[in-house]
Order: structure tokens, then sequence, then C-alpha cells
């Protein structure tokens, strides 16, 4: 339980990214994450993760989670099993423990909805930034996420966030455990062309960042 004062709640704001920065992805200790839903439905989640970092596993469109599994074997060093309340206006229930890696890995193997993706940390300006970049049926899927302790207001939004998607179920990591991307890509691709980018005007001030 978080000892902000908000207990069970994390605080999130999510954006799509076109084109990661070059010298982001070159970061030499990204965190490879596989993670299983037993529970994806109308915003509810329960979810099983493993997470390992310091090593590079490629991540195209054939990416297989159970083959990743495989491939790294002992290198997944934490597990948690999460549950998950809908998304409300960038606040989500959240609640997390940590549990044995073997098991984890054992039950992800045996059931659930599973995705695999690299996660890549940046700090930029006051806020720590994660970006995941996401393998196998959500290839070539990037998503940017600024996370904080309480609500995300007032925030400077990098130039390579292309469009907020904070609000939009569909790309949640349980959403996208449940639709993957490539099954609607196009039909995101056509509906960002017709409206252009927007950022939410419920957190305050949004000081988007120009690309040079």
């Amino acid at each position: 339980m978080s000892d902000t004062g908000y207990g069970d709640f994390e605080f999130e704001r999510r954006f799509f990214v076109r084109t990661p920065p070059a010298e982001l992805l070159s970061e030499p200790d990204p965190v490879l994450i596989v993670q299983s839903y037993f529970l994806a439905q109308d915003g509810y989640a329960m979810r099983l993760r493993v997470q390992a970092s310091g090593l590079r596993v490629a991540l195209g469109p054939d990416a297989d989670p159970l083959a990743v599994l495989d491939e790294v074997g002992d290198g997944f060093e934490f597990c948690a099993v999460t549950l998950k309340g809908p998304m409300n206006v960038g606040t989500r229930y959240e609640a997390e423990r940590e549990i044995d890696v073997t098991v984890g890995i054992e039950m992800i193997r045996r059931g659930g909805l599973r995705i695999v993706k690299n996660r890549y940390s940046v700090w930029l300006g006051a806020d720590g930034w994660v970006v995941d970049v996401f393998g196998g049926a959500n290839a070539p899927l990037v998503i940017a996420e600024c996370e904080r302790s309480g609500p995300v207001t007032d925030l400077q939004i990098p130039a390579f966030c292309e469009t907020e998607v904070t609000d939009d179920a569909r790309f949640a990591n349980d959403g996208l455990a449940r639709a993957p991307y490539t099954g609607w890509a196009a039909e995101f691709a056509r509906e960002l062309d017709i409206r252009g980018p927007r950022f939410l005007t419920d957190f305050g001030r949004n000081d988007v960042q120009h690309r040079g």
C-alpha cells in the first residue's frame, strides 16, 4: 500500500508514440516484461507479471510470450500478482503483491491472455517516464506513460507523444491482451488522421513540447 495518503491507487497518463527517439531505445538496461491476464473485462483485471532487466531480447511481430519465457528462463528476477479496477480520469485502483518467480512463470505458462514488451525508462523535465515497446500481436505499438504518487497535473508532454490515450481502454495492457493492436491499428490510424492529436484538459495545464 502506498504511503502517499492515496492508498492502493495509481495515477498515470498515457500517450501513443509513433516514432520513439533512437537515443531512448539505446538505453543499456531495458526491462523485459511478460504478463498474463487471468481476468480482463470491463476495466477489471487480474495480472501476473514477470520481468528481467539488463538484457536485450528482440521483440518483433512474431515474438511469442511463451517462447520468451523459455529463452530467458532463470533470467527473470521479479514476479507480482496485481489486481486492477477501471480507469477513472487518470486514476486506477491497483493492489500488488510480489510472489515467487518460479510459481509465477509456471502459472503464466498455464493460462491467461499474454503480452510481451520491452520497457525503457527516462527522466524528462520534472518527471520519470516509461516507454513500452510491444512485441507479438501488439507490435509495433509504443506507449509512453508518466506516473506519479498523486494526480498527474500540469504535465510537460514530450514531443514524441503523438496523442493522449489515457482514457482509451483499447490501449490499456488488459485491453491489448483481449484485443491486440494489430487487429485495429488501421482503424486507429484513420481516427488519428481525421481528428488529429488531442491532449486531455482534465489535468490542468498541458505543456506540449514541439518537434524540432
